[in-house]
C-alpha cells in the first residue's frame, strides 16, 4: 500500500501527464472542443454531481475552484484537469465524455475557445484545395 506522500507524488505526476497530453491535443486540433457534445457534458456533470463535489472542496457555490491560482490557463489544461478528476474519482469517462465536460466548463467559466473576431486574420481564412 502506498503512503500518503507517495500517493500525493503520484497524483501530481498524473496531473502533469494529463496537462501535457491535453496541451498537445489542443495544439494538434486547433479548437479542442469543436464538435463536443455539450448536452452530454451537462448530463455527465449532473450525473456525477461535479458542482456538489466542488462545493464540498472549496465552499460557497463551488465556483471558486475554477482558475485556482492560474493553474488552468489553456483549453488543453482544462481538459487534462477534467481527465484527472475522472481518474481520481474513478468515474470511467471515455475521452469524448471528458471533452464534453471540459467544453461545458469552457463555455460556462473559462471561455478559452470563445470565438473571437478573425476578420482579416489569414490563419482563420479557409485554405484553398489544390
Amino acid at each position: 500500500m502506498l503512503g500518503h506522500r507517495a500517493l500525493a507524488a503520484l497524483s501530481g505526476l498524473t496531473l502533469c501527464a494529463c496537462a501535457v497530453v491535453g496541451t498537445a491535443a489542443s495544439a494538434q486540433t486547433g479548437l479542442l472542443f469543436r464538435g463536443a457534445d455539450l448536452a452530454l457534458g451537462e448530463k455527465l456533470m449532473a450525473e456525477h454531481q461535479c458542482t456538489a463535489c466542488h462545493t464540498r472542496r472549496v465552499g460557497g457555490n463551488g465556483s471558486a475552484i475554477y482558475r485556482p491560482q492560474g493553474k488552468v490557463n489553456t483549453a488543453g489544461l482544462l481538459r487534462g484537469m477534467v481527465d484527472y478528476c475522472s481518474t481520481e474519482l474513478n468515474m470511467g469517462l471515455f475521452p469524448e465524455e471528458v471533452t464534453a465536460v471540459a467544453a461545458v466548463l469552457d463555455r460556462d467559466h473559462y471561455r478559452f475557445e470563445t470565438p473571437k473576431s478573425t476578420k482579416g486574420d489569414p490563419r482563420a481564412e479557409p485554405k484553398a484545395r489544390p
